[in-house]
């Protein structure tokens, strides 16, 4: 066995110095999967670095391009009336402090995304780990993470704040979230089961969900089968909602219609997949403001109604 194990480890060493270049791309393979350092271009004999220069500038926007999204804090409903009298249902939604707390490139991660924080969080609520990365990126401790995949001109660099203006009003949303938990509920409820008849000898089955399977053959209830147990608490993503106003003094957002999750909770944003916005109209890859622009002085902005009453042209 020793012999075997010996000789096993002489065709290896052989292996290795016959064909340098592969035994140098396993360490480079080996470095990407355990280490935090940017790999070297061997190419060129090292001389130079792979590394993704990121400027927070604006750039120009094409139709493959992908921005970042942003993080919310639900703060409930109401309800408004536009220019031509129409009663439009409204959540309101608030980011808070969003700022990139993490890059993702292809150089290091091997794909190019953002991770955007928001909120804030004292030191001794969170995890060593939490405070680590924070530390190591050099940004404030939020109160909450999540990462948003971008293309690469759409990168920006760590620290850059993410305001309301990163949205336009008019532009469609998919916004994310937790809903409502509803605790154990019945299938009418639950899956919306017509349920059984009122009267006509109907005895104790006027919420039931009928029968579940067939007798001997198969003899079992089938997997996937609609039945009573837990509704609600679960991710749900709403398309297609519509941004109604923004407050940029206040970093608020006035959107169209109901959002998943209760009044406090935390809501995830970004251009909608199915209704685009148009590409001249969205800040990319975020909006930057002028060093002279006081955002405690500016004014709501209203989605564009157009000239014609809704009322008239339907008389």
């Amino acid at each position: 066995m020793a012999a075997a194990s010996r000789g096993l480890i002489s065709k290896l060493r052989v292996f290795s110095i016959s064909s340098p270049s592969i035994t140098t791309r396993g360490v480079n393979q080996f470095r990407r999967l355990f280490s935090s350092e940017s790999l070297i271009d061997d190419s060129d004999g090292g001389s130079s670095s792979s590394s993704t220069i990121i400027e927070a500038r604006t750039r120009v926007m094409t139709p493959n391009s992908r921005r970042t999204g942003a993080i919310a804090v639900k703060c409930g409903m109401t309800a408004v009336w536009d220019k031509w009298g129409a009663r439009v249902p409204i959540t309101i939604l608030w980011l808070d402090d969003n700022i990139v707390s993490q890059v993702k490139t292809i150089d290091k991660e091997g794909i190019t995304s953002l991770q955007v924080g928001c909120g804030q969080k004292k030191e001794k609520h969170l995890t060593k780990p939490e405070v680590g990365h924070f530390r190591a990126q050099g940004v404030p401790m939020k109160r909450k993470l999540r990462e948003f995949p971008v293309t690469e001109d759409g990168l920006l660099p760590v620290g850059t704040p993410i305001s309301v203006r990163h949205f336009v009003p008019g532009q469609y949303l998919d916004v994310t979230g937790i809903t409502l938990g509803k605790g154990f509920q019945g299938v009418m409820k639950r899956h919306g089961m017509k349920g059984g008849p009122a009267s006509h000898g109907s005895s104790k089955f006027h919420r039931g969900g009928g029968s579940t399977g067939q007798r001997d053959a198969p003899g079992k209830v089938f997997k996937g089968r609609k039945m009573p147990g837990r509704m609600g608490g679960e991710q749900v993503t709403v398309k297609n909602v519509w941004v109604y106003k923004i407050d940029p003094a206040r970093n608020l957002m006035w959107v169209r219609g109901q959002v998943p999750g209760a009044e406090g909770n935390f809501v995830f944003l970004k251009d909608a997949w199915y209704k685009k916005p148009k590409i001249s109209s969205l800040p990319f890859p975020t909006y930057f403001s002028p060093p002279e622009e006081e955002t405690s002085e500016l004014e709501p902005l209203v989605a564009d109604l157009g000239e014609l009453d809704p009322f008239m042209a339907a008389d």
